[in-house]
């Protein structure tokens, strides 16, 4: 290659990041609608397959069964066959759940096929939950990378928004009895979009280095890099990690040993608490949430819409700032905007329980917005950023695998877990509940997390005193 050709694909740089990253982000995109989407649903998916509060509270944590199972086999899966070609699999995920669980049949048997369909859509998130931050993180130079990781989080946070309102739209359009099905069926589209774009990104310079396809990795790193000496200096930081990794490998160190343990249990920390603040549990349950507080059906949706608005603009003033002032202060802020609007929401649900109506309602409303906001810019925005960036090299896809997993499993859990306990227990102890646990989340912020803004991959293990 000629200097003349590297200083054009040099000056073209940025803009082959930022497509590898939103295309990459995508993914999140569908992750989020996937989320929210059930929330539309549920009403008629207790009619139409009978469900009780549990089973209700299974047939929409099944999904999130499937993203512990697309979790665990995620990273092993992107070492091997790369991060791009995984992002493919995920598409494909993606739109066979969509479809299947848009055209499963009523009756018990066609709940046991909603249920299949959703099981596999709940596995391509949980491996967009491991792969896309991966990708994108191994894409980005040191100084963007939070920004550009940020990314994939923002387009989940949209695909929230556009979740609630491609909801609350079909509501309006079509017939309540089969609005449910069009609601989950709308996913394709953006599936098939996602498939399409990725034919246009390379696979990370890190991953073809680690498979031996040197000349291919200098290539992309170079289209990459702004400078020919950016380049440079990735491919011989990655050549020289490789060479660690390859030491290690020799000595045949497992996953789980006394040297990765502060950044396991930091990743199972941040992972736990993501979903112990009960976040999952409302976006699933948002638009039940507000009718059980006195709002009617329609006003439920319009207010979810509003829930999701408001996620998506934290998201965007915490992606701004996240570079600058850092991954631990903005976990620290959401803390404390977890304990203010979770202490509310419990106060106010004790406070009307038996008697809700419009005013509980709005109430309710102006909770949940703190409380999104306070989740979009505090863990919503960090946490899979910092654990695409606290793992070293040789294990950080098995990091990321074991941050979505736990991630995933308290996401099961409280997913399953809320309906009932809202029906036997009444809101105000689901608050409650979710409020004690982020007076945890706060000690561990203040205690234990670490600051990982601006620091190279290549010397993460360093900073935090892994290097042995």
């Amino acid at each position: 290659m000629s200097d003349t050709s590297v200083t054009q694909q040099s000056a073209g740089a940025n803009s082959l990041v930022i497509r590898s990253a939103i295309v990459a982000s995508i993914g999140g995109l569908i992750f989020g609608f996937d989320t929210a989407v059930i929330s539309g649903t549920t009403t008629s998916l207790e009619r139409v397959y009978d469900l009780t509060s549990s089973g209700l509270g299974f047939t929409v944590a099944i999904a999130t069964i499937g993203t512990i199972v697309g979790a665990i086999f995620a990273g092993q899966l992107a070492d091997k066959y790369g991060r791009r070609k995984m992002l493919f699999v995920i598409g494909a995920f993606y739109l066979v759940g969509a479809l299947g669980t848009a055209l499963a049949p009523e009756g018990p048997f066609g709940h046991n096929v909603f249920m299949l369909f959703r099981f596999l859509g709940g596995i391509g998130v949980g491996m967009s939950s491991v792969c896309a931050p991966i990708y994108t993180a191994e894409i980005a130079p040191p100084a963007q990378r939070g920004r550009l990781v940020g990314l994939v989080q923002f387009n989940i946070v949209l695909g929230i928004l556009l979740a609630y309102l491609s909801n609350f739209i079909i509501r309006q359009i079509v017939a309540e009895e089969t609005a449910w099905r069009w609601m989950l069926g709308v996913m394709a589209a953006p599936a098939t979009i996602f498939v399409l774009l990725l034919l246009t990104v390379p696979e990370t310079p890190r991953w073809l280095m680690a498979h031996g396809r040197e000349a291919q990795a200098v290539q992309i790193s170079r289209q990459l890099c702004k400078t020919v000496e950016e380049s440079d200096l990735q491919i011989s930081e990655i050549r020289a990690q490789l060479q660690q990794d390859a030491a290690a490998r020799a000595t045949k160190v497992p996953f789980f040993t006394k040297r990765y343990r502060k950044v396991i249990l930091m990743a199972f920390a941040i992972a736990m608490f993501n979903q112990l603040s009960g976040v999952n549990a409302i976006l699933y349950y948002a638009p039940v949430v507000m009718q059980q507080a006195g709002a009617s059906d329609n006003a439920s949706y319009l207010m979810s819409v509003a829930v999701g608005f408001m996620n998506l603009v934290a998201t965007m003033t915490a992606l701004t700032v996240i570079d600058r002032i850092g991954r631990r202060s903005l976990m620290f802020v959401g803390s404390i905007g977890y304990l203010i609007s979770l202490g509310f929401l419990t106060i106010i649900m004790f406070t009307f329980e038996g008697r809700y109506n419009s005013t509980s309602s709005v109430l309710v409303l102006i909770g949940l917005l703190v409380f999104i906001a306070a989740h979009a810019f505090g863990q919503g925005s960090v946490i899979w950023v910092f654990i695409s960036e606290i793992f070293p090299n040789r294990v950080r896809a098995r990091g990321q695998s074991f941050g979505s997993l736990t991630h995933w499993t308290f996401a099961a859990l409280t997913t399953y877990a809320f309906p009932p306990i809202v029906d036997k227990l009444g809101g105000g102890i689901a608050f409650a509940i979710f409020f004690v646990f982020m007076c945890g989340q706060l000690l561990w912020v203040q205690k234990v997390m670490p600051e990982t803004k601006g620091v190279p991959l290549e010397e993460m293990s360093a900073k935090l005193g892994l290097e042995q």
